[in-house]
């Protein structure tokens, strides 16, 4: 092999510099980097809301390299296909990129590496979108968790690999291979006027990403325990969006987490259970890939959820017009800022299949459609765990009352009047971005009366239980 021969490093969701394996690892042989990202089928079958927000992250992340002399080739296409042909046109042996997980990229990278492997190719993958690997991760008597307080029990006293310190410099090619233009790529077509919208709410890219973790060791985390299931306060990380494109790495926020528990501040380990919560989810769909598109518990199957995605019930939720406020406002919150508080996600979600009894696949490609911060692994992990059909779910018995939740956690009702136009004589502009956003087809208007319920809290707590106590389980 030509010692200087360049190394393509195959960009996906992994979009920064800093506590980056495959980068270091290139950098220190001293051979050209050459920086690829492709659009193939895997990233162009993202929901709207995914897209856009892809786009906007590539966007900075290839002014990041350009502020370190680098580059950020963008190819349109199979995966294969495109890396032979920057191959072919730099000379290029070797392509090293951080794993994934979802079986539709394992089956993709499998047979990148065996094709490229075959061809004299160095094909690599590397660590860095999880803490812990899911084949690392067992039982005593082996297996996968299948319930999380075991595996965080197991994991928390675990070593985590120190973040890496960005490259000082990513040598460069003598020639570049052509790139095409982002902007060709239209990854916001999909929101139609929502993008302009969605777009005041992102916050981009691996500097802002470590900005957002440094205020919140600073300041959040000592009040998190407390604030994070009030959905009108700024009381969580906001760190998703950041996690799902790697614009940070989760071993950053651990050892973050690490320093602030050393500090005396009491939300630090409820912080990390998060992110093993996130690590979790990898984990069963590492081993249980059905999760994604099927009812973890196969007694589920016979549940008689509505399957309709255009069923009117579902559409009313879609749309936020359930005439449930906790639901609506939450609704809202993710069509406008593309994402959605914790608490209001187990509320909305579980109205809708419980109250509504409609299937949980309709919210989590609804979600999928929605969210910036959409992740594959947690959003079907969270759905079936509100739905009740999945792994360590909430029992099928527990259906949450988003009335009194709402008198729980949104006493006020800040965050009712934050997101919700309709009875308001001043609405906040919150509340009317909605409108600019949604499609002009729903004909829904600020000045228009709130609906009724679509079901009531009791009226949908009694359908349910009614529900599961005439099926087999």
């Amino acid at each position: 092999m030509n010692d200087r021969s360049p190394i393509l490093l195959w960009f996906r969701r992994d979009l920064r510099l800093s506590d980056h394996a495959a980068l270091s690892a290139a950098c220190q042989t001293g051979r050209p980097v050459i920086p690829v990202f492709i659009l193939d089928p895997v990233a162009q079958s993202l929901g709207a809301a995914a897209k856009f927000r892809l786009g906007l992250g590539l966007g900075h992340f290839a002014q990041t390299l350009q502020g370190k002399d680098s580059r950020l080739i963008l190819r349109r296409g199979k995966a294969l296909t495109k890396l032979q042909e920057v191959i072919a046109q730099t000379g290029a042996r070797a392509v090293w990129w951080t794993r994934l997980y979802d079986p539709e990229t394992i089956r993709r990278d499998s047979d990148v590496k065996t094709v490229l492997k075959g061809q004299g190719i160095d094909a690599r993958s590397f660590g860095g979108h999880l803490m812990f690997e899911p084949w690392n991760v067992e039982t005593r008597t082996g297996g996968y968790y299948k319930v999380y307080t075991p595996m965080w029990n197991a994991v928390k006293a675990r070593d985590v690999d120190t973040p890496l310190a960005p490259p000082g410099r990513i040598p460069t090619p003598q020639d570049w291979p052509r790139s095409d233009r982002l902007a060709d790529w239209a990854l916001d077509r999909a929101m139609n006027r929502g993008a302009a919208v969605l777009r005041n709410h992102a916050r981009v890219g691996e500097e802002a990403a470590l900005d957002r973790l440094d205020g919140f060791m600073g300041d959040g985390v000592d009040c998190y325990v407390g604030r994070r299931n009030l959905p009108s306060e700024d009381g969580t990380s906001g760190l998703s969006e950041h996690l799902s494109l790697g614009e940070l790495s989760p071993n950053r926020c651990w050892y973050a987490a690490l320093r602030a528990a050393d500090e005396g501040k009491s939300g630090a380990e409820t912080f990390r259970k998060e992110l093993v919560w996130r690590e979790y989810a990898y984990h069963l769909m590492h081993h249980t890939p059905h999760i994604l598109t099927d009812n973890w518990k196969p007694g589920w199957d016979r549940f008689p959820w509505c399957t309709d995605p255009e069923d009117g019930r579902a559409l009313a939720w879609k749309q936020g017009r359930t005439g449930i406020a906790f639901v609506d406002a939450a609704m809202r919150e993710m069509y406008v800022t593309g994402r959605m508080h914790n608490r209001g996600r187990m509320i909305a979600a579980s109205y809708l299949t419980k109250h509504l009894m409609c299937h949980w696949k309709i919210g989590m490609d609804w979600f999928a459609d929605c969210l910036t911060d959409w992740d594959s692994a947690s959003n079907a992990m969270g759905w079936q765990w509100s739905a009740g059909s999945g792994p360590d779910a909430t029992p099928y018995f527990r259906v949450f009352n988003p009335v009194t939740q709402l008198d729980k956690f949104d006493p006020d009702r800040r965050y009712v009047r934050r997101w919700i136009a309709e009875g308001q004589e001043t609405p906040p502009a919150s509340a009317l971005d909605y409108f600019s956003a949604i499609p002009r087809n729903w004909k829904m208007k600020p000045d228009a009366p709130y609906p009724e319920p679509v079901v009531t809290a009791s009226d949908g707590r009694q359908a349910a239980l009614s529900a599961y106590e005439h099926r087999d389980f």
